[in-house]
């Protein structure tokens, strides 16, 4: 009696015993589980939606963001709000549009203001009159503040309009906000990608040796202007392009290309991959003249697609689930929402965008919109030059009668059927002309 009793003394020790080890690997599963997500923001700038292998360009070769959009929730019908870097990055990082953190465009005009000087006057401006601007932003939340909650490090390189990247929310950064370190895009930051990525790299080892997670700002100045490519790949596209400037540009396409495979391979090296999310967007678009440097009047600062449209892809392995989306339209207004939505912070009220995450609302939501302002701006109502909507599948574009740089066409553009947008339907179809402006006027009033 006594070794049964003693039996089924021990067997209840050992069946506890088994429980607890279970419980706590489980509970230690759940931790690991738990991990926030690292988050690395990719940027390309200056870029046509077109301009990538994925996309279908017969000559640019982009082998690493092929891959990432074979690898991500890829919607390849993306929108920046407006199609100018200033107001295109701030609307990234905060997830509104700019007549809400009113960074309208790359530099400010106050009346009385004399242009009339050399080049450097847009330098010596700028600070004096950002800061209403910056003072303005810095009241707002940004993707770096609310991710704080959760223990993020975040870290800037790469372009940064705003001053200093505290502006941002960022614990650490490149950009100081000193016009003598070179100027009003992002000085220091400007090196990122062209120069090598050893501060990047750095910024992550300091997260990972402080076991934090992290958000990574990777806004390098490519492939902007300066066209200026490694020769390798310049002489690689010499001999499939139309001009000299247009192969210059290819090639810096590819360069870029090549500085996220660099930044994606590092992140796979420290085991790090399948706990990051990565999300990818151009600020905005660009045609590459054929017979001098800079870019055609459709693309960048203009409210067609070739300004306005990118690619938009979250990629975080295991989790997100691979697809190619050429019909839905999206925003990079949606890209703090969603990011949020993924690390369980609660989305503030203001924010513009959706989490592309949520089948419901992506399904229901008929319409997005963008607006564009004077490059050298003033106040919202002086310097907007366009508003616009995207639907499936017509694009309205609705000038401001009131500003004087701008032609006054209202435009109508099956998008759809007709991407480069050549076929004027307005005159056509002016009920659907009506019904798009109502849809705007709307936007505007709930904003």
């Amino acid at each position: 009696m006594k070794i049964r009793n003693l039996t089924i003394l021990l067997w209840t020790v050992l069946v506890c015993f088994a429980s607890c080890k279970e419980n706590k690997q489980n509970n230690e599963t759940a931790k690991v589980e738990e991990r926030p997500p690292n988050i690395v923001f990719i940027l390309s700038d200056d870029q046509a939606w077109t301009d990538y292998g994925f996309m279908g360009h017969e000559h640019i070769e982009t082998p690493n963001l092929d891959k990432l959009a074979g690898e991500s929730l890829t919607f390849e019908r993306g929108y920046v709000p407006t199609s100018l870097c200033s107001p295109s990055l701030a609307s990234i990082i905060t997830g509104v549009y700019p007549r809400t953190h009113m960074v309208l465009g790359n530099d400010r005009v106050l009346p009385g203001d004399d242009r009339s000087s050399p080049q450097p006057w847009r330098s010596s401006w700028r600070p004096k009159n950002y800061e209403a601007v910056i003072n303005h932003f810095n009241t707002l939340e940004t993707l770096p503040k609310l991710l704080k909650n959760k223990g993020y490090l975040s870290f800037q390189t790469g372009k940064w309009w705003i001053g200093n990247y505290k502006n941002g929310g960022f614990d650490y950064g490149m950009t100081h906000g000193d016009p003598n370190r070179g100027g009003r895009h992002g000085d220091y930051g400007l090196e990122i990608g062209r120069k090598g990525m050893d501060t990047l790299y750095n910024y992550i080892d300091l997260a990972l040796e402080k076991k934090k997670p992290f958000f990574m700002w990777y806004a390098p100045f490519l492939p902007h202007a300066p066209h200026t490519p490694p020769d390798s790949l310049l002489q690689k596209y010499l001999p499939k392009a139309p001009t000299p400037y247009v192969a210059k540009y290819w090639a810096m396409c590819e360069w870029f290309d090549k500085t996220c495979g660099d930044l994606m391979n590092y992140i796979e090296e420290k085991g790090e991959t399948e706990n990051t999310l990565f999300v990818y967007v151009c600020d905005n678009g660009w045609i590459q003249n054929e017979d001098n440097s800079s870019y055609d009047k459709n693309s960048k600062r203009s409210p067609y697609d070739f300004g306005l449209r990118t690619p938009i892809m979250y990629k975080w392995k295991g989790k997100i689930n691979p697809l190619r989306d050429s019909i839905t339209l999206t925003s990079s207004l949606d890209m703090v929402p969603t990011v949020l939505d993924l690390v369980g912070i609660s989305k503030p009220k203001d924010l513009d965008g959706i989490s592309v995450l949520n089948e419901k609302k992506l399904k229901s939501r008929k319409a997005i919109y963008g607006e564009i302002y004077d490059h050298d701006f003033n106040t919202v109502d002086s310097s907007l030059q366009y508003r616009m909507v995207m639907t499936n599948p017509y694009k309205l574009i609705l000038p401001n009668q009131e500003n004087p740089q701008i032609k006054k066409e209202i435009e109508l553009y099956n998008i759809y059927m007709d991407p480069k947008e050549e076929n004027n339907l307005a005159n056509e179809h002016p009920e659907v002309v009506s019904e798009l402006k109502m849809k705007i006027e709307s936007s505007w009033l709930e904003n």
